[in-house]
């Protein structure tokens, strides 16, 4: 079960941290995928800012904890997918739901569950002791 949850969070930092940087070097083609559109400068350099920080940030924790076999460092992309999660769901709530709406949720969901039950099963230390 370790292996398997290590493995699949370091599998997604890896995709996680991919997605993210290509927000910062191409935020409109990058943005075509969410169904996001830049409004001139100010609307590409959001999507540079806001969308990279979260998916470097997310994936390089999962990275980081997967390597280190740290459960500390899965809680963060757990905490920023979590809130990812309710967003959409006050948004399908409120704003009606959309043909698809379900797929993000899905990825979402099965981001929290990997990395809470990965911090679970693995050990936690304070980042920067041990090893």
């Amino acid at each position: 079960m370790r292996f398997v949850l290590t493995a699949l969070a370091m599998i997604g930092g890896i995709v996680f941290t991919l997605i993210g940087l290509g927000f910062l070097i191409d935020p409109q083609g990058s943005a075509a995928g969410f169904g996001l559109i830049a409004d001139g400068a100010p609307g590409l350099s959001t999507l540079r800012a806001d969308m990279t920080s979260f998916f470097v940030v997310s994936g390089v924790c999962m990275i980081w904890g997967a390597w280190r076999r740290n459960g500390e460092l899965l809680l963060v992309p757990a905490a920023l997918f979590g809130i990812a999660f309710t967003g959409r769901l006050v948004s399908a709530i409120v704003d009606g739901a959309t043909p698809g709406f379900w797929l993000p949720m899905l990825i979402e969901a099965a981001v929290v569950a990997i990395t809470l039950l990965g911090s679970r099963h693995l050990p936690h230390e304070a980042v920067g002791e041990g090893h």
